[in-house]
């Protein structure tokens, strides 16, 4: 009779899986997560030079003046204007958008100098399209480095920003920077109806391919005081809470989004960048129209200041705090980290050595 068989497994059996450990682990994420090619494999978002656009402050004077509050930028004159427009496109950055600290004496009520033909915005565009061609060069259209009184707008006798006078100044502005040459006219000025006005100017004058990229969802952010030190453009008086957007709201991004889009925005814009991932990804999924975020002064001068005292890694964040805003849906960033980021991507692409 044969022995009664054992319940013991022989000693050189594979074990059993345990199966209630395999119904709670069915699935481990960090198989694709093991080599850089396979995370290569499952990798979402990308980050590239083409991504960004560089903001660059223009003065009309001799030398470059750094800006104390943002370390690393300057007021550019009109040699290191074109030096660094070089310089960007090098780097594989291949637009720049102009920001102008205007003299005192040429700041008025009506903001005139906004559109002067011969004014330090028109000038530069007429410049870097004769030395770079090639370079997609954006212009502001907002009136705060113009004006005496600081507002993005006229203002009346009794404080208050003027909308429609204002649209018609901000017309006459972008007509002046198309003639100049400017290949993306962006206004930020947040007039209501300031889109299709300047698109009905720009058409009537027959630049019907100069694209319009709108600040469509412009903060009032507390981010943008380095800004405002480097053009000395701070309202005199008030605020820019009856125009620009009040921080708690993200509902009203969608209606000034469907306003833009009617009006004829050929790409829309989430400024600050940061604090506003929602207000991104909500506008990604609401429009077709390549969205635009813009990493402000206050984001760039955080990033420094924690960098210089040894606080962060300036490249890791930078690049992930860049990446952060790719991956709630901007497909372009306006950043004045865009020149170090691009040769940090550039680095990181390169193969090895040997």
């Amino acid at each position: 009779m044969a022995p009664p068989s054992s319940s013991a497994p022989p000693t050189n059996a594979t074990p059993a899986p345990d199966l209630a450990s395999a119904l709670q682990l069915p699935h481990r994420p960090r198989r694709n997560r093991k080599l850089p090619a396979i995370r290569g494999f499952a990798q979402e978002t990308w980050l590239a030079p083409q991504h960004f656009i560089y903001p660059l402050f223009l003065h009309d004077g001799v030398g470059n003046l750094p800006i104390a509050s943002m370390p690393g930028c300057q007021r550019l004159d009109m040699d290191g204007l074109l030096a660094e427009a070089e310089a960007a496109l090098r780097d594989g950055v291949g637009a720049v958008v102009l920001f102008p600290a205007t003299p005192e004496h040429l700041k008025t009520a009506f903001a005139e100098e906004a559109y002067n033909p011969n004014g330090l915005v028109q000038r530069a565009i007429r410049a870097l399209k004769s030395r770079v061609p090639q370079l997609i060069v954006v212009t502001d259209v907002a009136l705060d480095p113009y004006s005496t009184a600081g507002h993005d707008g006229l203002v009346g006798p009794d404080g208050r920003v003027l909308n429609d006078e204002t649209v018609a100044v901000l017309c006459k502005q972008a007509l002046s920077q198309a003639e100049a040459g400017a290949d993306i006219i962006a206004p930020s000025d947040m007039m209501d109806g300031r889109v299709a006005a300047i698109r009905a100017t720009l058409d009537a004058a027959g630049y019907t391919d100069v694209s319009i990229l709108s600040y469509t969802a412009k903060y009032a952010s507390a981010f943008y005081g380095p800004f405002r030190d480097a053009l000395d453009s701070a309202p005199k008086a008030g605020d820019k809470k009856t125009y620009q957007m009040n921080p708690a709201n993200a509902r009203e991004a969608m209606r000034e989004l469907a306003l833009d889009e009617l009006e004829g925005a050929d790409m829309v814009m989430v400024k600050p960048a940061g604090p506003y991932l929602d207000v991104i990804r909500r506008v990604r999924e609401a429009t077709s129209l390549p969205v635009a975020a813009y990493q402000v002064s206050g984001e760039y001068a955080m990033l420094k200041a924690a960098s210089a005292n040894g606080w962060l890694d300036e490249r890791a964040v930078v690049l992930e705090s860049l990446m952060a805003i790719r991956r709630a849906g901007a497909d372009v960033i306006l950043t004045y980290y865009a020149r170090e980021a691009a040769r940090w991507l550039r680095e990181d692409d390169s193969p090895p050595a040997g």
